[in-house]
């Protein structure tokens, strides 16, 4: 039995490398680094730097769907630099930024790859997924899908009736402010979001769940803002319920493949088979930022509305306060109060979005910690800050 074991670890490590080689050069030099455990949130930074551009061939996770890109790509034009006040080196390097894309007015104005990563290669998302799978909410709702966001969540996920969640509309869901005690903590190995990915399911029902459906209430529902991945997880088993489809089959419909994004992309799995909605989208950095076109455009494509009449003006003001003095939080986007807002993903990946400066910055990082750390994620946030000032300066020059 040993022996066999043994053979079959080793043709799934033969197998990885074999991929690894003939896809992606820039990973070759990787591989002895690759994790070999499901625990992403402890995984080394040796083992993050090639596993981040490669989650969606690992034989020991639960695989992944295709988000179908189409034949039809939006063209990013290139514009003139954008005059940056940052020592851009310096920055990539205390970030340990992948990528960065900046698209101003449609144009892009700055786009550069570290970490032996490219314009070509797929980086993981993390909790950036949230906000791809809200947005998936309002073109649910749209296609008649979805009633309202006033429902309760347990009339689309009825395995979840008897629980908590009975009290839960899909909008608290939207805002994390549904109640449930859950502990979000990236770096206690007992918490919540570091257990549910691994929890075995009860026979037939999806792994989220089956986890979500066993929590307790520590607060009344609507009156309390707690992060929670597990609670994005289920608004994707809700629009998958609804619509009939899975996540990526929809997104790929309603956006990615209309829109014009230049390659497919894939969404890692769970345990039962779903798309772990609250992470794990693998695409192209220009295909992230495309995304915040998107938004900028107002959900449509080619003058077509993807998303009801106002969803986005709900979904990406604050709706709540949050830990943070400087964020709030929307249907799954931070927001800031200059009217910007971000969708964010541990290990500093992040999409900001101004609507005021037609400005997208889409980038990939794998931070030292998951979110913790005491100055990356304040630096992005200057960052962002800086862009911002170079694009008034070219303004008020003009």
């Amino acid at each position: 039995m040993l022996k066999w074991l043994v053979g079959i670890v080793v043709a799934l490590v033969i197998a990885v490398t074999v991929a690894l080689f003939n896809t992606d050069k820039h990973v070759r030099h990787l591989v002895t680094h690759l994790p070999t455990d499901r625990d992403v949130l402890f995984w080394s930074i040796e083992q993050r730097d090639g596993a981040f551009r490669t989650m969606d061939w690992f034989p020991f996770l639960a695989g992944a769907n295709v988000i179908a890109a189409g034949d039809d790509v939006k063209p990013l034009p290139q514009g003139r630099p954008l005059a940056l006040d940052v020592d851009i080196d310096q920055y990539m390097q205390d970030q340990r930024s992948a990528a960065i894309v900046i698209i101003h007015d449609g144009q892009v104005r700055f786009e550069k790859y570290g970490l032996d990563f490219t314009a070509e290669g797929r980086w993981t998302s993390f909790s950036v997924a949230k906000s791809f799978t809200s947005t998936l909410v309002g073109a649910a709702i749209a296609d008649g899908h979805i009633k309202s966001i006033d429902d309760m969540v347990s009339d689309y996920i009825p395995d979840l009736r008897g629980s908590v969640y009975d009290d839960v509309s899909i909008e608290q869901l939207l805002t994390m402010t549904s109640g449930v005690q859950w502990n979000e903590d990236y770096e206690d190995p007992d918490s919540d979001v570091a257990r549910f990915n691994n929890h075995e399911p009860a026979p037939g029902v999806d792994a989220t769940v089956s986890y979500m459906r066993n929590l307790s209430r520590e607060a009344p529902a609507g009156s309390k803002w707690v992060y929670k991945t597990g609670e994005t997880n289920l608004i994707g088993v809700l629009v998958s319920s609804a619509t009939g489809k899975t996540l990526s089959d929809y997104l790929s419909e309603k956006i990615w493949r209309p829109y014009g994004m230049q390659q497919d992309a894939t969404w890692l799995l769970g345990l039962t088979g779903h798309e772990i909605s609250g992470c794990c989208i693998q695409a192209a950095t220009r295909d992230y930022a495309r995304f915040g076109m998107f938004m900028l455009d107002g959900g449509k494509v080619n003058g077509n509305a993807v998303l009801p009449e106002g969803w986005i003006e709900k979904a990406t003001v604050t709706s709540v306060d949050t830990y943070y003095s400087s964020k709030g939080y929307g249907y799954q986007w931070w927001t800031y109060s200059d009217g910007s807002y971000a969708a964010q993903g541990i290990f500093g990946q992040g999409i900001f979005i101004d609507p005021q400066r037609k400005l997208v910055v889409a980038s990939n990082s794998n931070w030292p910690r998951a979110s913790h750390h005491p100055t990356v994620g304040q630096q992005r946030d200057a960052f962002y800050l800086a862009v911002q000032a170079a694009i008034d300066s070219e303004n008020a020059a003009e």
